[in-house]
């Protein structure tokens, strides 16, 4: 291996994105270990599937530069910890709002009209004939929407919507009058937004702000016929409460994204409900989209590592 190779640590990187940091990067499997041979030699850290990266790590790569985060979130990453050790940060916003508005709209329209159940139903040996009174969903046309965090995202969630002639209520830290107008969405407080909706939307990011967001009180505020549906973070919904919400019916139903942990240990009882539909972290899983992420990606490792501009610097 040739010694004017860039070492740079990763966890379990595709061959697509191998090949796009071409043969002048040396990749160096991801190794957190307390004597990580990998941790002395990293310039940079390309992380995929979204290691934790903290300060007592940081500490432990002495030639570290920068971290490159293949996704927008950043709640793994201590960015707080990298800017005081002058350690750049960078992401992919914007190249992935559409394709997770689509996932979103997807699991909202899967768990209200039993695509998922019905899937396997069909494919049983219980289906020999046709029941019209059977597996009956909730509307989602002119059904009330609540969009929990309407950032990029949201905005994106919000277009999809319309064309369902929903109702769109929104909260956020702040007003956004702009989208008020342009995309006839209408401000609500927490509470009164988990009131009046019948389909709850998480799309923001998880911050210490929104841990817990969802809780025992929060299902407890919402309509027994509500549905949820998390694309955002997992550690936004308490999933304790979540299992006893889906368990007593207080809601009719979920369907996440994301999960904490990620993914569920294989014995959670979350798994073994019928009112819940659980994708395995898909809100940016496009083609174009992954293609895109993975472009910026590099494009952030390369520009820092160069001394250059980051593109898409976070810290």
């Amino acid at each position: 291996m040739s010694n004017s190779q860039i070492p740079v640590m990763a966890d379990g990187l595709p061959p697509s994105l191998i090949e796009m940091l071409g043969p002048e990067t040396e990749i160096l499997e991801w190794d957190d270990s307390p004597s990580s041979p990998a941790l002395a030699r990293a310039v940079a850290f390309i992380t995929y599937g979204h290691p934790r990266v903290d300060g007592p790590l940081m500490d432990r790569t002495p030639n570290l530069k920068l971290v490159s985060n293949h996704g927008v979130g950043v709640d793994h990453i201590d960015c707080e910890a990298a800017k005081s050790r002058g350690i750049l940060v960078g992401n992919t916003p914007g190249c992935l709002d559409a394709a997770t508005a689509d996932m979103t709209m997807a699991l909202l329209l899967a768990v209200a009209r039993n695509v998922v159940a019905g899937d396997k139903f069909a494919r049983s040996a219980e289906f020999t004939h046709y029941d019209p009174s059977f597996m009956i969903g909730y509307e989602v046309t002119g059904s009330t929407l609540g969009i929990i965090g309407l950032g990029r995202i949201g905005k994106q969630v919000a277009k999809r919507a319309r064309a369902f002639d929903m109702k769109i209520l929104y909260h956020n830290r702040h007003h956004d009058e702009s989208a008020e107008r342009e995309l006839g969405v209408v401000y609500a407080l927490l509470d009164d937004l988990l009131r009046e909706s019948d389909f709850v939307t998480l799309n923001c990011p998880l911050t210490p702000a929104t841990t817990n967001l969802i809780g025992q009180r929060e299902f407890g505020l919402m309509k027994p016929t509500g549905i949820l549906i998390n694309v955002a973070r997992g550690g936004v919904v308490d999933h304790d409460a979540l299992l006893a919400a889906l368990r007593s019916r207080r809601i009719a139903a979920a369907a996440l994204d994301v999960t904490a942990p990620e993914p569920l240990p294989r014995n959670h009882p979350l798994l073994e409900l019928d009112n819940i539909v659980i994708a395995p972290h898909l809100g940016s899983a496009s083609n174009r989209t992954r293609r895109r992420m993975q472009e910026m990606t590099v494009e952030n490792l390369k520009a820092g590592l160069s001394g250059e501009p980051m593109p898409w610097r976070v810290v």
